[in-house]
Order: structure tokens, then sequence, then C-alpha cells
């Protein structure tokens, strides 16, 4: 539908707009099909059953176990001290050459024979599948699903290859000397540049030929429940050089290692796991991925490339959630609304949308704060009337509709996102800004009172006893609006960009649909729909 159908549709119902007979209106944006993919579990959620039987179970268990295992990890890790010490000293802490000869050789060696024995202490049966390519088959191993801290394990089984981490963590007593010892790549958070020092670092190790250690890293980049393969970082697919998957499974009844972001804590799992008599693992190397042409031009092409190899190996399925989800999700916790509301699968959105994340974080704001009196997370349209402080009408029914992406009379999140993007999407430039502006300035003296306020909104949502003195509190500062008021208002509250213009758009396709000698006449002028440009547009559409 065109833009001037779309607004001759509205002006169907608005008194005295002159414009067609009264009836039922469409939507005055086309509706565009769900952006969301069949559903998918929650990965950043776990919830681990444990029946009575099975807690007794534990409890045995572990009043044996546990305290064996801890002894045992804690002098595993101070034996491995003294060769991550000798493997690192006299290195800085970012290191600009690798370390080799006899140092390299020893400190690996034992650390690895280490490793495995930490893991064997703490009840992981280890069993390896396939074959660990060599440096130049694949200079880069990539690790999924990631789910807990418990796999370094890949870590250890691919002979120690260096890793992506924070600096922080090379920081900590003791086992920042080990990690330091693997030669890794050290991410500073302060650092603007770290993003691009990282990738060059990336780069420059991988295409060394053998000359640097391998690099391992977990391309989801936050831990999830093992349902589904989400978004996976680029990082280290920019190389463009071949990669070697890694698969992580965890077969056991009881799920005891699984770590995101809602269920058990680090010390709660650990103590779990402690007081399993074995914990199994798998790790399956598979072949080698070699990037074609255009995949060593688009990393994430390359990268999708290849979780759809592992998923398809896992038998998972695959997610545009990322990261961000999970931090939206947090979030919405954090506003007391559902933690789903803040899985909004942002990949796919904002590559759609072309959204940032502090804009959707701000938006998550918003709808919580029409949504704290709804139950469930979801809103219907009195709540949304009762936000804008407008009444519920016609217009603002279709302005609800472009939210509520499944018909069902109510909004979520996603939909409240996915929809105030197709809304404002350019509608709310500020050209668009300026002429609404203009539109309410009714005497021309640049500011707006509260009486043409409401008398152009009357005749926009068709409601001739409208009050909008609570609207008209919130944009002024005083008994007016200035355009920097109504500017600052109309890009923080996006939702009245349609409610704003649709009396523009009514205007504007009734110049279009009267004969061009009577769009030039004054009475058009008083409507400050700039019958210059108009009557410019309608010669241009004869001509063509």
């Amino acid at each position: 539908m065109s833009r001037c159908a779309q607004a001759a549709a509205v002006a169907a119902t608005v008194p005295a707009a002159g414009v067609g007979n009264v009836g039922l209106r469409p939507p005055m944006v086309p509706r565009q099909a769900s952006f969301f993919p069949p559903p998918v579990p929650n990965p950043f959620v776990q919830q681990t059953q444990i029946g009575s039987a099975r807690r007794v179970q534990i409890f045995l268990l572990g009043i044996i176990l546990l305290p064996i295992r801890v002894l045992l990890v804690a002098l595993i890790l101070l034996l491995a001290w003294p060769f991550a010490a000798i493997s690192t000293v006299c290195c800085p802490e970012k290191l600009t050459h690798p370390v080799t000869g006899w140092r390299r050789k020893i400190t690996q060696t034992a650390l690895k024979f280490l490793g495995r024995t930490m893991f064997f202490s703490m009840g992981f049966i280890v069993s390896v599948k396939g074959r660990i390519a060599s440096p130049l088959e694949a200079p880069v191993f990539v690790a999924a699903p990631h789910s807990t801290f418990f796999d370094g394990i890949a870590c250890v089984v691919a002979g120690l290859p260096s890793m992506v981490s924070r600096n922080e963590n090379a920081q900590v007593p003791l086992i920042g000397r080990m990690l330091r010892a693997v030669q890794p790549i050290l991410v500073s958070r302060v650092d603007p540049d770290s993003r691009k020092n990282t990738i060059n670092e990336i780069i420059k190790r991988t295409t060394s030929g053998g000359e640097w250690p391998q690099i391992l890293v977990f391309p989801e980049g936050t831990c999830t429940n093992r349902s589904c393969l989400i978004t996976f970082k680029p990082g280290a697919f920019i190389p463009g050089v071949p990669v070697q998957p890694v698969l992580l499974r965890y077969p056991n009844k009881l799920d005891t290692v699984t770590w995101t972001w809602q269920g058990y804590t680090f010390i709660q799992l650990c103590m779990l796991t402690f007081c399993q008599l074995f914990t199994k693992v798998e790790v399956e190397f598979m072949p080698v991925q070699v990037p074609n042409d255009e995949e060593k031009n688009d990393p994430v092409l390359f990268a999708n490339k290849v979780r759809n190899v592992m998923a398809e190996a896992l038998g998972i399925p695959v997610t545009d959630h990322t990261y961000e989800d999970c931090r939206l999700m947090i979030s919405a916790g954090q506003l007391t609304l559902p933690m789903e509301a803040g899985l909004v699968e942002f990949t796919k959105i904002s590559r759609k949308l072309k959204l940032d994340w502090d804009g959707v974080r701000k938006q998550l704001d918003e709808y919580a704060s029409i949504a704290s009196s709804s139950k469930g997370g979801r809103i219907g349209i009195d709540e949304f009337a009762k936000y804008l402080k407008l009444p519920v009408s016609d217009v603002l029914r279709q302005l609800f509709a472009l939210f509520d992406r499944n018909h069902d009379g109510s909004i979520d999140f996603r939909e409240y996102v996915i929809g105030l993007a197709v809304l404002c999407n350019p509608a709310n430039t500020e050209e668009i800004i300026q002429v609404a502006f203009k539109l309410f300035d009714v005497d021309e003296d640049g500011y707006i009172t509260e009486e043409e306020f409401s008398t152009i909104l009357q005749a926009s949502l068709g409601v001739p006893d409208l009050d909008v003195s609570g609207l008209f509190k919130e944009i002024a500062q005083g008994d007016s609006i200035s355009y920097e008021e109504f500017k600052s208002f109309a890009l923080r509250h996006p939702e009245y960009a349609k409610i704003f213009t649709t009396y523009l758009d009514l205007q504007t396709c009734h110049v279009f649909s009267l004969p061009k000698e009577v769009q030039t006449t004054p009475s058009i002028a008083s409507n400050k729909v700039s019958p210059e440009k108009h009557e410019e547009s309608a010669s241009d559409k004869k001509d063509d």
C-alpha cells in the first residue's frame, strides 16, 4: 500500500478530512513477516531438578569424595605453579614473541599431564574422538557449545593452545600464572583499541606458519545450556585461515556442570560435580574447515558455515541469540520483567533493523515502565494508551497493531522493539519532526500552545473532546512547547512519531487528490504543508 493510500484510509474516519467515507481502516504501515524463528528454549537458563533420593546420594558421596578431591585439586595446582613460573619468567605479560626451546617443551609436557590429572581427580572421564589437527593444518580451534568453566578440559586435550582471555585474569594469583603459561591473547576492557589490537594479534599468530601455538576460541562468547548454538562472534574467523571445530558433550543423567546466567552458582556446581562418582565428557575434533575465497572476505559467512556444521553434528538448532541478549535478559530481570523479555535475538533484529544495543537497552527501560503493572510482562492496548496519555482510538489501535506482531491483543518486549523500529524507520527523522512541529505551530510564532496541540491531535485521532493536558505537560517546560522541547520528546519517545504525523499524511494525501488548480489555493497554505513543494511533486508525477 502506498503512503498516500495509507493516509487516505486513515482519513476515511477522521471528521472533516474530506477524503472518502467512513469505514474500516487497514494498518497505516504494511505488516511484515515476524522476525522470530521457530521457538527455541531459552539458552541462558539451566533448571537442574534433583530428586530426594539423588540428594541423599550426593550427600553421602560428598562426605567422602568432596574433601579428597578438593585437596587433590589444590595439590595439583601447587605442583603446576613452578612449571608455569619457569615458562613465564622474564616474559612480559603481553608477549611479543612466542616462548620457544626447552622451556616450552618441558612446561607444556608437564602442564598437559597435570591438567589431565586434575580433571581425573575431579571425577571426569574424558573420551576423545577424531584427530587433532597440527598448527599448519588448522591454526585455530573453535569449541562449542560453551556451557561451563569445566570446558577448559578442551584446552588440556588439545595440547594447551593459546586462549583469548581478559587481562584481569592474568593478575589472579596462581591461576593467572598458569594462564600466562599458555601464551594467551589478553583483552583489556579499559583500552578503547583493545578489540582492534586483539584482532591484529589473532591475525599475526594464525598466519605465523606454526611459530605461535594454536589458538582455542569459544566463539559463542558466553555460556549456554547446550540446547542450541547461539551466534558465533567473528573474531576467530577474521584471519580467513582453516579452523578445526571441537564439539563438547556432557552425556550424564544429572547435569552438574552447566553454568548459565540463571541457575547454580560456581561454588554450587563445583560441589555438586565433586560429589559425583564420575562425570562423563566427550571432546570431538571434527574435520578441518577451510574457507573459500568468499568466506575469507566475509568472516560472518565463514562463522555461520562452521556453526551450521557443528550444530548438525550435535543434532541441535542454531539461533541468532548472542551475548547482548544475555545482557538484555539480565536487565529485564533487574526490572522485574520475565528474563525472556530480553531475548530479542539481537543479532538478527539489529541486522535487519539497524538497532544498537544501547538503544534497545533504553527501550527495555521504557517497556518496563509501562509493563510494571502487567502480570507476565505483557501489556494490552489499555496500558499502552495509558503510557501514551491518550485515549484508545482507531488510530491508536492501528499504532498498537504495529507492535502486536502475533495479533493476540497484547505485546511483549520483542514485539515492542520490532514494531518500534518498523514504525520509526524512517518516520522519526529530524526532517519529519520539523514538519510536525510546523504543523502544530499554527500561528507560526515558534511555540506550540496547548490549544494548538489539542486541535491537531483531536483531528489526527478523530476524538473531538480529547484531553491532552497530561501529554502537553510532559513535553512542555512552561505554558508552550519550543522546537527543542518537541524534538527532544519526539526522539526520546518515538512511539508518538506516527501520531504526530498522521494529520500531515491526511493533508498531504488530500492535496494530491485535488485537481491541480485547487492545489495552489491559499487554504492549503494555512495547513502549513508547503504547497509549493506539493505542486512540484504533482507536476513531476504527471510528467512521469
